[in-house]
Order: C-alpha cells, then structure tokens, then sequence
C-alpha cells in the first residue's frame, strides 16, 4: 500500500433523510428514510431498531469495570451483531456497494465514506462498527478495519452553506485537562504524546538550555491544568489555536428534565467541585468573537479525549452530542467517542492523532491508521469502533492538506539548518571557520543532522513527484536542491572536503532536474548555473570551459530574468532582481566580457541591487536570503572572478 500522503482519497457520499425536525423523533423498523448516494435515485431505507431496544443493546456496550475486555463474551457478542446489523443498513443503498466498488478499486487509495445526517436518532447509531457483508469490501470483517480496499468514515451535519475552513494554519494546540472531584485522568500520558509530535517543530537548543528550550516548546503548545469554561474561553479569546485537545471525564446532566451527556472540566471558583458542560456552552468558549459578533479565532481541529463526548444519550429536545454541537457551531473537523474509552486508548489516540496531523498527513488517513492501531494496540475492547468524527471536507481539501504538508516538512527541515547555522556561525557576517572550536560531539550532531534532511528531502521529492504540477515540482526540486548547497557549506566548514563537493555535485543534479522540469524557471536555471562556476573552482580535477559548454544557458536565462523584472512587481520582482544580479555577477564564467564591458557589467549589477533594496520591506526573508546568498559567495565561495561584487551587493543591502 502507497504511504498515506501520496495514495489517493476517493469520496463517497451517502446523505440520510427525513421530514420533519432534527429531534423528537424516535427510532423504528417502521419509519421510512430517504437515502440519496452518487448519481443513482433516492432509495428508502428502513433502521432495524426500536429506539428502546438500541438503548439497551448500546448501554451493554458499556465496560464493566469488573470484567475484563477481553473476557466479556456479551459485550464483544453485542459489538458484532449490532455491527452486522449497521452493514445490513448500508446494504440497503444500491448505489453505495457500487461506489465503493468502483472506489476501491484503484491499489493502495482509500475510500472516504462522507455520512451526512441530520436527525438526531441517526445519530445514535455506531456506524462506525459495521461489518462488511457480502460484496463489500472486506465482506465478514468490520467495514472500516479490513485492509483488502481500506475505507474510513465521517459524519457531517446537514447545512445549507459550507463551513468556511483553512487547513494550513501555523499549529499551535491547546491541551486543556481537568480532573475535579478527586477524579484521574492520564494527563502526563497525553501531554508526552502531545510533546513528541511537535518535536520536529521545536527549535533544537543544547541540552543545558531548558528555559529557552521551554520557550520554544510554549510557541507551539500551551497546557491549561484544572480547565473550566471560563479558562477555555479566556485562552481561546486571547491566542489562536488551530487545534485544541481536551481530556477529561464524560459525565451526565439534566437539562429541562432530559438527561444528556458532557464534560466534567472544574469549576471556575472551586476546581475541586465539577462542572459538567454541555457541548453549545463548550462552543461558546472554544470558538472566540469579536465586538461585532464576527468569530475571531476558531480552532480548525478538536480533539475530545472525553467518554460519550459523541454519545447522543436523548433525542427529545434539540442538541446533539458535544461533538455534534461543536461541528454544528462551526468547528471544521471534531473527533470524538460515542462509547467509553479506556485510558491506554485514549493515549494512543493522542500519539497517532497529533503525530500523523502535524505532519501533514491527510487526517481520513490518519483516523484509518487511529482504528487500526487501536484494534491491535488496545485487545479485547472496541475502542477502534467507538471513534466518530463530525468533519467538513471542502472540494479542494486534498490541495489544502498537501499545501500544509509542505509547510510542515518546510519547517522541520528549517529547525534542523537552524541548529547547523547556529553550530558553526553561518548566520553571522562572517562563519566561525575555525574548526576546532567545535566539539567531536557537535560535529557527529551535524553530520546526523544531515543526514536526517537528506532523508526528510528524498521523501518529499518522491512524494511531489507523483503527485504534483511542473511548477510544483520544480519548486521543490529547486528548494531541496538548496538544502544541498547548505549541506556543502556545513561539510566545508568542518573541514570534510569530499562530503562538500559530494553535497554541491547532488545540488547541481537536482537544479538540472528542476530546470528540465520548467525550462522557464530562471531561478533554478540561475542556480544550476552557479553551482557550475563553484564546482568548477572547488574541483580543479573536474574542470570544463563554461563559456562554450553553458554560455547559451546565461544568456537565456538573463532574458527571462530581466523580461520578468520589468512587469513583475511587489516580491516577486524583487525575486527577480536578486536573481538578474547574481547572474551578472556570475556573467564572467560564463560569457568572454571586454574589459570595457566589464564596467558596464559592475553597474547593471549595481542597479539591480539597489533598485531591491527601495523594493525590500526591512527585517523581510527577501531581504536576509538575498543578503546570504551574496555573503556566501564573499565568504564560503570566494573567488577573484566575483568577490568584490558580491562584497558590493552585502554593503548595499545592509544600508
């Protein structure tokens, strides 16, 4: 099976109907549903419980606390047969054995069941436990287990417009836990997993640094102890959070005589005393507004470490379970359980979660990969079942995820050349080139930071590869290949020579495949080209006449430079100024200039630099990457050919 970020996600829709409101309305063999699903008609399928009956059968899905899992025949009898029933349900929709058909397929991708339901009593039902029967995939084995054509379910509310969401956002999570009332919850547990998934993300400090490594852990993850609403709603009102994490108990209340399931957080005068909050007032904090009633901040991911926190326990009066509530104020994407959840259970589910979202990960992949783990991580128990997600899954969603999986293994990389720059001192005007003020074990923490990107690049090039348009592909080509320049600057710094060239030679293959990809990149044409004139002087044994081998490549690609930064504007035409000058001062190696063209040369060169700086916004990456790259060839590429322009260009972009 293809990994979970490049396999493809095919969707498929089943919308289940009834007139009438959303709630007071029991379940019956008896009463008629419209089931709607791919190109096909309407069908009319019929539940086969009496609302009573499914009451009792699901409060025996309940653990005893007496018995153990993997020792309670009739609850593990119960999660079968009523599975069975669900994929009877199902069967009851022609169109959807057809679609799930057709679906599945194609080797490796996963199929989206997108369920959407309004009535509350629908919601009731686990869905998430049927068995596939015969023509499903997997027939005999619970539907969303079986891995022979893989299939994940969501829930979504009946709406009539979109809930408008933006999956790349810069993470930062909330973990708020509450314990009143001399309860336990596995807070450590859960934070362990919380702190290992936003590792790759943590700017690396040495190991006696723990206030500023603290620091930097608190830009990406707050903890709120003894959380009440009150706490939530004042952390929410005053930072964005793109996910919140909330563990604590389930607990029942009433409201206007009907009993329904929330949250036990603390209460906001005695933490020691319980509050139990239903999921409208839970939205209300999590989900801050401004003066003018317009939502502020909203977090795009919650996660409900939370028993019944799915459970919709009374269809009477309207209101649905917290994760109902919560998807019906808004929240894109609320992931939840309609059972109890065993403490291990919810720890894994944490890990796997948080793990597979922050990495980019397509999170219907990682809530496949959550039930797995959870049938083998957590034996005996049907945790695996009793995860329900209420999601918003907008038409370019895909595009939406593969963006922020670029963004994510963009940053990880970028906190591993973090630690080498500031290692060996390359951020400064000039690098610490003495050698032996390195320690034997920060050069070994070097190389094995090398290594790791080479590892992080190689699979994000294969995975673009498959997936992506020239222009993409181009883009990370051309940006691992100037990882690989980093890496050869790293390696000559400690002094490994061999490793250098090998890193500059890979850098200069990856920008040709990246030219070849998009002839008319002249960026990464312009960086192919300088890692040429570099290695040509670095590697005598391996020298050729650029004049005569490259000499057309400079010519065009100073074409399209200068046409592109006389009509771009904003950044991108700073972009192309920074790349127009760096190509004169290249111009040397690659074209036979007359001395008296050699002035004329020196001043283009000057004007693109100056023009870049009226452009450049201070404190801009435009401006720190320009300057960097010049400064790399007045400090780490020196060579008589180009070091008084590149001294020039620092001198101008620092004023």
């Amino acid at each position: 099976m293809p990994a979970p970020e490049t396999a493809k996600i095919n969707k498929v829709k089943v919308e289940l109907l009834r007139p009438g409101p959303a709630h007071n309305q029991l379940l019956s063999p008896l009463t008629p549903y419209i089931a709607l699903c791919g190109e096909d008609g309407p069908v009319t399928v019929n539940i086969p419980f009496e609302h009573q009956q499914l009451l009792m059968r699901l409060g025996r899905l309940r653990y005893k606390t007496t018995i153990d899992p993997a020792k309670d025949d009739q609850r593990q009898s119960e999660i079968w047969d009523i599975g069975n029933a669900i994929g009877n349900v199902l069967a009851q929709i022609p169109a959807l054995l057809s679609e799930l058909g057709r679906a599945g397929c194609v080797s490796g991708s996963l199929v989206h069941l997108n369920l959407v339901i309004s009535a509350l009593e629908l919601g009731m039902i686990p869905f998430e436990a049927a068995i596939a029967i015969d023509g499903f995939p997997g027939s005999g084995s619970p539907l969303f287990l079986q891995m022979r054509s893989p299939v994940t379910i969501t829930r979504e509310i009946r709406r009539g417009n979109p809930i408008g969401m933006k999956w790349d956002r810069k993470p930062r999570i909330l973990f708020a836990y509450a314990a009143p009332g001399g309860l336990y919850v596995p807070a450590q547990a859960h934070l362990q997993a919380l702190r290992e998934a936003i590792e790759p993300w943590v700017k690396i400090k040495d190991e006696d640094a723990v206030a500023e490594r603290l620091a930097e852990v608190k830009k990406l993850l707050t903890v709120l102890p003894d959380a009440s609403i009150e706490k939530i709603r004042k952390e929410c009102g005053a930072n964005e959070y793109s996910h919140v994490h909330i563990l604590a108990h389930g607990d029942t209340f009433l409201n206007a005589g009907v009993q329904r399931y929330g949250v036990a957080l603390c209460n906001e005068i005695d933490s020691s005393q319980k509050d139990v909050a239903d999921g409208e007032r839970l939205a209300i904090a999590l989900t801050s507004r401004d003066s003018s009633g317009s939502t502020r901040y909203r977090p795009t991911v919650v996660t409900l470490a939370t028993c019944d926190s799915g459970n919709i326990e009374n269809v009477l009066t309207p209101g649905g379970s917290i994760a109902h509530e919560l998807n019906a104020a808004g929240i894109p994407w609320v992931i939840a359980s309609q059972f109890p959840l065993w403490m291990k259970a919810s720890a894994i589910a944490a890990e796997v979660l948080y793990t597979g979202l922050l990495n980019g990960n397509d999170p219907r992949w990682v809530l496949y990969d959550l039930r797995q783990r959870l049938r083998t991580d957590s034996p005996g128990t049907h945790d695996w079942a009793s995860i329900v997600t209420y999601a918003t899954v907008p038409p370019d969603f895909e595009t939406q995820v593969n963006v922020f999986r670029d963004r994510q293994t963009r940053g990880k990389i970028n906190i591993k050349f973090d630690r080498i720059d500031e290692l060996t001192g390359v951020n400064g005007e000039l690098a610490n080139l003495q050698n032996n003020r390195l320690t034997e074990k920060q050069k070994i923490e070097i190389d094995a930071l090398c290594i790791s990107i080479r590892a992080d690049l190689k699979k994000w090039r294969d995975e673009f590869r498959k997936i992506s348009t020239p222009k993409e592909k181009a883009e990370r080509l051309g940006v691992s290949a100037a990882s690989e320049k980093r890496i050869g600057i790293a390696y000559g710094l400690l002094g490994i020579k061999n490793k250098s060239l090998e890193a500059y030679t890979f850098s200069k293959d990856i920008y040709l495949e990246a030219m070849e990809t998009e002839p008319n990149n002249y960026w990464v044409m312009t960086q192919y080209l300088s890692m040429l004139a570099i290695l040509n002087f670095l590697d005598t044994s391996k020298r050729i006449d650029l004049v005569k081998e490259y000499g057309w490549s400079w010519i065009a690609a100073r074409q399209i430079a200068q046409w592109d930064s006389l009509h771009a504007t904003g950044e991108a035409k700073v972009y192309a100024l920074a790349t127009l000058a760096e190509l004169y001062l290249l111009a040397p190696n690659f074209t036979v200039i007359p001395k008296l063209k050699l002035k004329e040369n020196k001043a283009e060169f000057i004007r693109c630099c100056k023009e870049m700086r009226e452009l450049i916004e201070p404190g801009s990456f435009a401006k720190f990457s320009t300057k960097r790259q010049f400064n790399r060839y007045k400090t780490y590429w020196s060579n008589t050919v180009w070091d008084d322009l590149a001294q020039e260009a620092v001198k101008i972009l620092s004023s």
